[in-house]
């Protein structure tokens, strides 16, 4: 069996896509909870207040707030984080779904705001109670919790306060929680991962800032870097049996052609996702990026000990979501673009996509395995991978996804293949949004992921029942035989 005995079948989620209960029980508001529902055709919009105090909107993505500007929850505007899937009120019932499956693991993420409502040393002992609950709900069937630390979102008074991660007093915030989670869950928790998706935090979405050019961009992932490293050096003091990882977006990009000009053009694209692993597995800054700084008269502001920090904390694994691959060009009028998990890519005129753009390239998945461990040669987790598509109820209730079961079966033979052939040390995998979930992207509902559907929409209307999926007793089935059984 080319999996191994212990490896680790799961599901992941967000708290700001699946958790739910925005302002329950002292949680405090975050950055996300001011992000509206979109499509593919309509961008999420951030809802803000202007320093003179008129109420304002902006494209979410990418975007960067007017200087003094706040964010707003529009009491008329809906917001899907809000309620999400209420993962908040149904725990019980999805982690008794997530043991039928069979589930080894789960991933979650912790809300930072539920935890210190303002992101500071302000402490809710609500917050701490819930995730103790979930806790012990998951470890009575014997899954293993993976948390996530902070997951796409900061507290919206460090945004509003202090500029969010681009002020260095964010570190100490982010530390304290840090160091707060890893007590209370010592006995818990063994496996956490920092930041997620390090390599697309350059928004106020995201950290909180209100410019984003390349200085406060790059400034900000200094910040976060020195927090990470300090998170993981506290935690491995707290319980030496921690395995803390990081978290990153792999995209990987081919050469439009065997052109030099587009080799280079891939090189350079696959350079922007390494700049991140870099430097919290090998804990430094590679020269290709100080050469960029250089040119683009960045200037990284450092205190004394933070290269020795960064280098005294490096990960244990790295965690990676895989979707899709990109092609890249010299000239990027030669290649046709797509969208796809948060930024623009070249297609890829041999691959399929799916509904939303994204190419399905499962010998991808093999490929980027094999580069990342020969790279780095750390344990692999793959943390997120699925199928977002229009799930559809037909009238003896059933859900006949067969189109995302085809689609895991490709991606886990190439899994079973990189591990059997390449010798890739994977440990796990845990499916994006295996209970249906808010789009991170559109804020939809209508793009599925799950093994579980949940009867809620684009508007917040739904009784928010859990049903099983075709692909719920597939995936059943396949953690059974340890990735032996991938028919359907």
């Amino acid at each position: 069996m080319s999996f191994p005995k212990n490896f680790l079948w799961g599901g992941a989620t967000a708290a700001n896509q699946y958790e739910g209960g925005y302002i329950t029980s002292g949680k405090g508001l975050s950055t996300l909870d001011a992000i509206t529902g979109g499509s593919h055709t309509k961008p999420r919009m951030i809802t803000y207040k202007t320093k003179d105090g008129k109420i304002e909107s902006i494209p979410s993505r990418g975007a960067s707030l007017p200087e003094g500007a706040t964010g707003y929850v529009d009491p008329k505007v809906y917001y899907p984080s809000h309620v999400a899937t209420d993962f908040y009120h149904h725990y019980k019932e999805d982690i008794a779904l997530f043991a039928e499956m069979g589930y080894k693991c789960f991933r979650m993420s912790i809300a930072w705001s539920r935890v210190c409502p303002k992101g500071t040393t302000e402490i809710n002992e609500q917050g701490l109670q819930f995730y103790d609950d979930v806790f012990d709900e998951l470890l009575k069937y014997g899954i293993e919790p993976v948390v996530t630390i902070n997951h796409f979102d900061i507290p919206m008074y460090l945004a509003d306060t202090y500029d969010g991660w681009s002020n260095r007093k964010v570190i100490d915030f982010f530390v304290f929680f840090c160091e707060t989670i890893f007590k209370r869950y010592k006995n818990k928790v063994k496996y956490w991962m920092t930041i997620n998706e390090i390599n697309f935090c350059k928004s106020w979405t995201n950290i909180g800032i209100h410019k984003n050019d390349p200085q406060t961009i790059y400034q900000a992932a200094h910040h976060l870097f020195v927090a990470s490293a300090k998170a993981v050096k506290i935690g491995h003091q707290i319980n030496p049996e921690n395995q803390i990882g990081m978290m990153i977006a792999y995209i990987p990009s081919y050469p439009y052609s065997c052109k030099p000009e587009d080799v280079m053009a891939a090189l350079e694209f696959n350079r922007e996702k390494e700049f991140y692993m870099d430097v919290q597995v090998k804990g430094y800054y590679p020269n290709f990026k100080l050469k960029e700084f250089e040119r683009q008269g960045v200037v990284i502001k450092k205190e004394v000990g933070d290269d020795e920090i960064i280098k005294e904390g490096v990960v244990d694994y790295i965690g990676f979501s895989y979707y899709m691959s990109s092609v890249s060009a010299s000239n990027p009028e030669e290649v046709g673009m797509t969208g796809g998990n948060q930024v623009m890519a070249g297609r890829n005129p041999h691959l399929e996509v799916s509904e939303w753009g994204w190419a399905i390239d499962a010998l991808g998945l093999r490929i980027s395995l094999c580069q990342l461990y020969e790279r780095y040669n750390l344990p692999l987790f793959i943390v997120e991978n699925g199928f977002g598509a229009v799930d559809v109820i037909e009238t003896d209730g059933s859900i006949n996804d067969d189109y995302r079961i085809d689609y895991f079966r490709k991606h886990i033979k190439a899994m079973e293949d990189a591990i059997e052939i390449d010798g890739v040390d994977l440990i796990g995998f845990t499916p994006w949004g295996c209970i249906d979930l808010v789009s991170a992207g559109t804020g939809e509902m209508k793009k599925r992921y799950g093994f579980i559907y949940v009867d809620m929409d684009d508007q917040g209307n739904g009784t928010l029942k859990r049903s099983r999926k075709k692909s719920f007793y597939w995936y059943k089935k396949v953690i059974e035989s340890n990735g032996q059984d991938l028919d359907y």
